[in-house]
């Protein structure tokens, strides 16, 4: 079973042109998620303490995926963006909370990827700064 961890404060840097979300927990080094648009790239960066996993998916792919996205009982993640070797694997929750899986793949015998999870307010705040079109993406 995988373990999710709830991101659920967000950050704007207008200087940067970056959105970003992190935990209120208290834990010795935080989950961070950095996202910015890159011309017709998006760069989403996950760390935890020194480890990162960066991936520049498609913007007009990751607009569709999310654009298109629906929770599916029984199912985490049902879309997924980038290449077979380095993807954001993406699902929603019935109860708006976004999962995200960015996940680099090694071979076939292993990959090394972050479980995150976007609370429903931070999703939201994401698809308006991106923007996603307000009727889709959502329950």
């Amino acid at each position: 079973m995988r373990n999710f961890q709830l991101l659920d404060v967000v950050t704007f840097d207008n200087h940067a042109g970056s959105i970003q979300f992190t935990t209120e927990e208290s834990l010795i080094a935080k989950p961070v998620v950095t996202v910015q648009r890159e011309g017709g790239y998006v760069a989403f960066s996950a760390s935890y303490g020194p480890l990162e996993i960066a991936i520049r998916p498609r913007f007009q792919e990751l607009a569709r995926v999310l654009g298109r996205l629906h929770p599916v009982e029984g199912l985490q993640t049902t879309r997924q963006v980038g290449t077979a070797q380095a993807y954001l694997a993406i699902g929603l929750k019935p109860d708006g909370i976004l999962l995200l899986r960015p996940t680099v793949v090694g071979d076939a015998t292993g990959h090394v990827g972050f479980n995150l999870a976007l609370s429903s307010a931070a999703r939201e705040a994401f698809f308006k700064w991106l923007p996603i079109d307000s009727e889709q993406g959502s329950n």
